[in-house]
């Protein structure tokens, strides 16, 4: 199972696995406060990507259409995180406001596609 979490959320025992998927370490949290089992920065959307998308120069859907590609050129993290997500729930840990139209729900998604 994959499911995703805002890392400002109170760990819970069955996150299972919890990764964090941000590029950026998230505003206000001390490293030593989150309990996530790995920092994969690699898998999160690339700088341009991010800046593009929260300066409003690109909508959600063309966002999720550019990550989307940067996941499928680049499919080792993903691959790697499904593997994780078979044996144990995965839990996908993000920073951004919006819990409906973020990169960890298009990324949650395509992991969803490849297990």
């Amino acid at each position: 199972m994959i499911v995703t979490k805002r890392v400002y959320e109170a760990p819970d025992p069955q996150d299972g696995y919890r990764v964090l998927v941000d590029r950026l370490w998230p505003r206000g949290v001390k490293k030593a406060a989150l309990k996530c089992d790995e920092w994969c920065k690699t898998i999160a959307p690339s700088a341009e990507l991010r800046k593009a998308f929260h300066a409003e120069a690109i909508d959600f859907a063309a966002f999720r259409e550019a990550y989307r590609r940067e996941l499928e050129a680049s499919p080792e993290a993903a691959r790697r995180l499904v593997a994780l997500a078979r044996k144990q729930r995965l839990t996908l840990l993000y920073s951004a406001r919006d819990t409906t139209q973020n990169h960890a729900q298009v990324l949650a998604d395509f992991l969803r596609e490849l297990a």
